[in-house]
């Protein structure tokens, strides 16, 4: 924690939920001289904060009474609405002015209710949620899409420049969550085009490695691939996200684009094939590990 007499006038922040991705981002804020208060369900987790300068609630309710701004990064919907509801929640328990930032990736619906629910105590809200996986949350160059107030976005906007590089107001509430539905969608897809890439090169007798660096560099480059390569190339799934996460987002980007009537032919059956590698047993390996269901797919033993 900074001992720096210029941020007191930085807002306090409860942060709540320390996963693989809020553990490094709520770290980020502390070492950007934020007051950082976290709570979260692991003990282990607490203990991290700790060490890294924040201080440790025992309760939601204890985080968040004193704080300027709640910060939330939880799993799902369901997560979101037991945080933020009931006697022990955030809405009953922060103060009234506090900002509510909600970084986790639910339904836009879900977003949409909470803002409401939130007016109704005094407590105002965006919807945040991210992209760039655990080594954008480590490295602080996320990308944060935005739905709320343009005055509350302006209010965040430092605390969202200590976490990510591109962080846009994508407009009112949900459509943060909307747009994140639209990446994972992209994501994903781009995961299966990389991983079938990986199996048709390799039982070609190319060598893997220096097509993949080529394929990088042209128009068949991506994010992704500069992330998953060495995934792909180690066979090492070790979760920076996980297939269980990702099949949550796809059920998220599949319903809203029913409800708007939008076909997604492509997305459909990339969203079966990631539910399929979850119902396989592999849902908690990072989702590079598409790879894994088309090697068995075509014929290999994984």
């Amino acid at each position: 924690m900074s001992n720096n007499p210029a941020d007191s006038a930085r807002p306090t922040v409860a942060w709540i939920g320390l996963g693989i991705m809020g553990s490094p981002m709520s770290e980020n804020l502390i070492k950007a001289g934020y007051e950082v208060t976290g709570y979260t369900l692991e003990q282990d987790k607490l203990e991290r904060l700790a060490a890294a300068g924040g201080t440790v609630a025992g309760s939601i309710a204890e985080a968040v009474r004193d704080a300027d701004v709640v910060v939330t990064m939880v799993p799902a919907s369901p997560q979101v609405e037991a945080i933020a509801y009931g006697p022990d929640g955030i809405l009953e328990n922060a103060k009234s002015g506090a900002l509510l930032i909600d970084m986790s990736s639910i339904t836009p619906q879900t977003s949409v209710d909470l803002a409401k629910a939130a007016k109704d105590k005094g407590v105002r809200v965006l919807d945040a949620p991210v992209s760039g996986g655990e080594a954008g949350a480590i490295e602080a160059v996320l990308s944060i899409m935005v739905g709320g107030e343009q005055a509350d976005f302006d209010q965040a906007e430092p605390i969202f420049e200590a976490l990510g590089k591109t962080i846009v107001l994508c407009g009112p509430h949900g459509s943060g969550q909307t747009v994140k539905a639209a990446n994972q969608l992209i994501v994903a897809v781009n995961i299966q085009a990389c991983a079938e890439a990986v199996v048709f090169l390799e039982k070609s007798g190319v060598d893997l490695r220096a097509a993949l660096d080529v394929l990088n560099g042209g128009l068949a480059g991506s994010t992704v691939l500069t992330r998953k390569k060495d995934n792909f190339l180690n066979r090492d799934f070790k979760p920076g996200f996980r297939i269980d996460l990702h099949h949550k987002d796809m059920g998220i980007v599949t319903d809203a684009a029913r409800n708007v009537g939008a076909a997604l032919p492509v997305g459909g059956v990339v969203a079966q094939l990631v539910a399929s590698l979850r119902a396989q047993g592999d849902g908690g390996l990072d989702h590079s590990a598409l790879l894994r269901s088309v090697e068995r797919l075509s014929g290999a033993q994984v």
